[in-house]
């Protein structure tokens, strides 16, 4: 009973002790894992040794990953057999898994890979690439699809920064642009709230990334500032 109650507690207590239960358990896990509202996400742990997942892997709300399955009822009560479904279930490095996708068991999903919400993984998806749908397919590299974002980011930072002009009716301020920081951030330039600061070092990157962010992020704008007069269309 108190071995059940601490699961339990360690299950539902922070994404931390999860990974940690999880590791108890004997899932192989690497740094840097990310649990997105981690009481929603479900990880088969009825053979833990047969789920392998490795650095820097953000898994989402809703999310599900199984190493088994029981369709096999179905023919134990028409065919009076039995057939067993076990799988091992490998994520590599750098992954990031969108909300309320399920990766089935035998799936091998490789390094550098994004994977669209609502998708339902059956088969191996290689690195470097993008794959959404049911079933998950690839839809285009890892590089076309940065690309395609590179494109897109400046006028979808100007559109939020206009709205949420409109939206606050005040000045805006870093806080504000939790998500866009990076298209303006020049610490080297600027003094940003401590609080802002921190939510980039431990919320945004990972603690490990940070230095290496500031070396070689290469921000639209040279200042906030800037970013918020264009905005304007000063």
């Amino acid at each position: 009973m108190i071995k059940k109650l601490r699961e339990i507690v360690l299950r539902n207590y922070s994404p931390k002790t999860y990974e940690r239960l999880l590791r108890e358990k004997g899932v192989i896990i690497g740094r840097g894992l990310r649990l997105f509202n981690f009481r929603t996400i479900e990880i088969d742990v009825s053979t833990p040794g047969l789920i392998e997942i490795g650095d820097n892997v953000s898994i989402t709300s809703g999310c599900s990953l199984l190493v088994h399955d029981f369709c096999s009822s179905v023919f134990r009560n028409l065919y009076h057999d039995y057939l067993p479904g076990r799988s091992k279930l490998v994520i590599g490095d750098n992954v990031y898994i969108g909300q309320k996708s399920i990766v089935m068991r035998g799936v091998t999903i490789g390094d550098n890979v994004i994977i669209g919400a609502g998708s339902i993984v059956t088969k191996d998806i290689p690195s470097g690439s993008v794959a959404a749908g049911v079933p998950a397919k690839v839809i285009c590299s890892l590089d076309e699809y940065h690309a395609k974002r590179i494109g897109r980011a400046k006028n979808e930072a100007l559109a939020v920064a206009r709205h949420l002009m409109a939206y606050y009716k005040r000045p805006l301020c870093p806080s504000d642009f939790r998500d866009e920081f990076a298209l303006f951030w020049n610490p080297e330039k600027e003094t940003y709230p401590e609080n802002f600061v921190r939510i980039v070092r431990d919320t945004q990157l990972h603690e490990e990334n940070y230095d290496i962010f500031l070396r070689n992020n290469k921000p639209l704008w040279a200042s906030f500032e800037e970013f918020i007069c264009e905005a304007k269309g000063v």
